[in-house]
């Protein structure tokens, strides 16, 4: 079984707590998928407050520190670094908050970034799949 470490994008996590269909689906089954496997996947910083203030208005009933608590329980948080910021800053991709989450998987030690959002990575040092593509290259070990 290949044992990747992977980021997993602030949209991949938005899909599951605002139950995003048909995509929830696949990013729900890779989630499953890294809480069988502690230390093999993490989110950035920064994307703890934006997937906060994302879900406020998005799902009634929807409690996001109790989701974030969850996903720390399994998930690790990448590390914020004044170096990290540099680096994001640094890189060749349109959008910032994108940059950052490379980053932030460079710091990490990831080796993928799980993300809906291929055509904002294509520049990152990190490279970028879907949550099913991740999927079938995790199984295919």
């Amino acid at each position: 079984e290949i044992s990747l470490r992977n980021l997993i994008d602030t949209d991949v996590l938005l899909d599951i707590a605002l139950d995003r269909k048909p995509h929830s689906g696949p990013s729900g089954r890779l989630l499953d998928y890294l809480q069988r496997r502690p230390g093999t996947g993490c989110f950035a910083w920064h994307t703890a407050s934006n997937l906060h203030y994302l879900t406020k208005a998005g799902r009634s009933g929807f409690d996001a520190k109790s989701f974030l608590a969850s996903l720390s329980s399994f998930l690790e948080v990448a590390p914020a670094s004044t170096p990290a910021l540099r680096f994001a800053l640094n890189l060749d991709m349109t959008d910032f908050e994108d940059a950052m989450q490379a980053a932030a998987a460079s710091a990490w030690g990831a080796d993928v970034i799980a993300t809906r959002n291929l055509r904002d990575f294509r520049k990152s040092p990190i490279p970028a799949q879907s949550p099913a593509s991740l999927l079938c290259t995790l199984a295919s070990s």
